[in-house]
């Protein structure tokens, strides 16, 4: 009876016209996109796990897309001691990307925001790893949203 049910759901799935996000008809797509270098700690995380997500391998020779990404970064204390000091930061990162062919072509552009979070603490060295560890999460959660995003756009332009 299981069986039964799951193959009626498999045609449902069909006949709506779902398609999987990600298989073998975007992967070479994806992995044929340069990922330019971005300047910072952040920039550096976010480029590497976008290459890592995109199945790259970060060299520019042989690519078929460019994306840049302009990377910016705004910190922020939300709440306070008795005595007026931090005892939390947001971090937010906000990121701007181009995808484009190898002549220069605008093929689409997005924004992305990710919000992170730490504590201030007693210990000036964990409050700098908390700060640095929230900043590294939010890259690459950003990563994940724009490979999300150049997904859905590799797959309404197919070639």
């Amino acid at each position: 009876m299981r069986k039964l049910a799951v193959l009626a759901a498999c045609s449902l799935l069909g006949a709506c016209g779902f398609h999987p996000m990600y298989g073998k008809s975007l992967a070479p797509q994806l992995s044929s996109v340069y990922v330019e270098p971005i300047a910072d700690r952040d920039g550096y995380e976010l480029r590497n796990t976008l290459i890592d997500l995109l199945h790259s391998d970060g060299d520019k020779a042989g690519k078929a897309y460019v994306l840049k990404i302009v990377l910016n970064e705004q910190s922020r204390g939300i709440a306070l001691q008795n005595d007026a000091t931090i005892t939390r930061y947001n971090t937010t990162l906000d990121a701007r990307y181009i995808l484009s062919d190898t002549k220069g072509n605008t093929l689409t552009t997005g924004t992305q925001t990710e919000l992170s979070a730490y504590n201030v603490v007693n210990s000036p060295y964990a409050t700098l790893v908390a700060a640095q560890d929230s900043t590294k999460r939010a890259a690459q959660d950003m990563a994940q949203r724009i490979q999300l995003d150049l997904g859905v756009w590799f797959r309404h332009h197919k070639k």
